[in-house]
């Protein structure tokens, strides 16, 4: 699977380089020199990392397969992707991203209990975003206790949730509230009425 890491824009110097608009939370990891990036369009790449520089807040990126500005003004607006499977291969503390998880059937015990809607990267800890059976968001620590299994492949996650985890976010209006029942009193007194209504 591809994720998108930056979008080309103008054209920088005589050299080929060019100003990208960053769209990843590692440049630096991105966009080290050697590295193959996917292009769309496919028919302006694949483009390989020449060089990587930062120009106050702006990263200037330049290509070995880009040697002029004629070349740079050529990519202006294409978009730079790499294929996170090769990521995930080099480096397999660097976890799941969001387009990964969305769409997976959340499971609970074998059962299906809602889909994967979402991820919210927090401090503490992430949180899943799970879109129950009956269409209300849930909210799941990412934690391995929590979610032991990631299956992508198999289009699923395993949930051991905690009690009461899939409670946690129904509105009080929603929540299911045991049917009132008249007193016992109050029925021998309703009978006591008909009885004498007869009589």
């Amino acid at each position: 699977m591809q994720l998108q890491v930056a979008r080309i824009g103008k054209p920088h110097g005589i050299r080929g380089e060019v100003t990208v608009q960053v769209m990843t939370d590692a440049p630096e990891d991105r966009f080290v020199p050697g590295t193959e990036l996917i292009v769309e369009p496919a028919s302006k790449g694949p483009l390989t990392v020449l060089s990587a520089r930062w120009n106050k807040d702006i990263l200037l990126l330049g290509f070995e397969e880009v040697a002029d500005r004629n070349g740079a003004e050529e990519l202006r607006g294409a978009m730079l992707s790499v294929d996170t499977e090769e990521l995930d291969g080099e480096d397999d503390d660097e976890g799941w991203y969001e387009h990964e998880l969305v769409g997976l059937q959340a499971k609970v015990d074998g059962d299906v209990v809602g889909t994967v809607s979402g991820l919210r990267t927090l401090t503490v800890q992430d949180l899943l975003v799970v879109d129950d059976i009956q269409g209300r968001e849930v909210l799941v620590p990412f934690v391995e206790a929590i979610v032991p299994e990631v299956n992508v492949e198999g289009g699923f996650v395993l949930i051991t949730p905690p009690p009461g985890l899939f409670e946690l976010n129904l509105p009080e209006d929603k929540q299911e509230k045991p049917a009132r029942q008249k007193p016992a009193g109050d029925a021998a007194a309703a009978d006591d009425a008909r009885d004498g209504a007869g009589s």
